[in-house]
């Protein structure tokens, strides 16, 4: 008689605890997944994108390209490699100059801004929020992917960048 009872019980407590341990591993999981991926451009300020583009083409062997109309319009390369655990997706470096009077960095006063790979935004935000980072309420949804803002303690802009396929 206690063996009927003793096994429907072992049977529970282990699947109880089992799903104990799996809820424990999906809570630590998220925790300890990484915020940032990795670099996902360097942009900054220049008076002459043009010609600053031209010295690094001419110096360096860095083609870039205007990303809009006009002499002063920004400058930009992509820089292509690999990931890591997945050799199969290509990833991006945007390194990009901009003109001194541009308005993307802002509200920041600095003269660069960095932007960093995510995984997930929408979970990288909150956490920041709750954390009491300045996180901008703007979100742009675009063709290379989601992008969102934070300012750090020094009022340095950065960008968070979730791209497509993620």
């Amino acid at each position: 008689m206690r063996s009927r009872i003793w096994i429907p019980c072992a049977i529970a407590l282990s699947f109880a605890l089992g799903m104990v341990v799996q809820s424990a591993r999906g809570s630590r999981s998220e925790k300890d997944e990484p915020r940032v991926t990795g670099i996902g451009g360097f942009f900054f300020k220049a008076q002459n994108p043009a010609k600053l583009a031209e010295w690094y083409r001419v110096h360096l062997d860095i083609v870039l390209a205007p990303a809009g109309k006009g002499e002063n319009a920004p400058q930009f390369s992509m820089f292509e490699w690999r990931e890591k655990d997945h050799p199969d997706r290509l990833g991006l470096t945007v390194w990009s100059i901009f003109p001194a009077d541009t308005k993307y960095f802002e509200p920041s006063k600095g003269s660069f801004m960095m932007n960093f790979r995510v995984a997930n935004l929408d979970r990288v935000l909150g956490q920041l929020r709750q954390e009491g980072v300045k996180v901008d309420d703007k979100i742009d949804d675009e063709s290379n992917g989601r992008f969102g803002w934070v300012m750090d303690p020094e009022g340095n802009r950065i960008e968070l960048w979730e791209p497509k396929g993620q």
